[in-house]
């Protein structure tokens, strides 16, 4: 997807929302907001983009979000739970309706056997309801490719809050 589709995806995503009445935030790792950067691009974002929350280290993770260090400490930072806490908590630290949190491993450096370059957690919590995960393994494509993959997914997942 180019820029030029990502925009427009964004731009959409904001219209639904806010003809739903619905705001969101972003609790971002591995993204470093880029997600909350490409929605706030649009003219008019501040009636939908509640807030987003850049969580890079361990220690943002929980005093921004809430996110239980010993949740890090025992899945590690890049997991499932930990991705469905950064979502829940980015819930419970805004005004937002929908909330996505990303945490994963980018590159070049800090991947595992177990944990990849190129493994990105989502979690995607809207009020109300269980909050939904989703794992992706884009592989070692390289820094900006992982971020901006993510980035489309998150989109993705945004999208699909709106069918709940």
């Amino acid at each position: 997807m180019n820029d030029t589709e990502l925009k427009q995806r964004a731009a959409a995503l904001l219209a639904a929302y806010g003809q739903n009445g619905l705001m969101l935030a972003t609790a971002e790792s591995c993204t470093g907001g880029l997600v909350a950067a490409l929605l706030t691009e649009i003219a008019g974002s501040s009636a939908v983009v509640e807030r987003g929350f850049v969580t890079y280290s361990n220690e943002a993770k929980t005093e921004s979000i809430g996110v239980p260090a010993d949740l890090i400490v025992a899945h590690g930072a890049v997991s499932e739970p930990v991705a469905r806490a950064m979502a829940e908590g980015a819930l419970t630290h805004s005004r937002a309706d929908v909330a996505v949190g990303i945490t994963g491993i980018a590159g070049p450096g800090g991947g595992t056997p177990t944990k990849p370059v190129g493994l990105v957690h989502f979690g995607l919590a809207r009020r109300g309801f269980a909050t939904l995960h989703l794992e992706r393994r884009y592989g070692d494509l390289g820094r900006e490719a992982v971020r901006r993959s993510a980035v489309e997914d998150a989109l993705a997942l945004l999208e699909k809050a709106l069918a709940f």
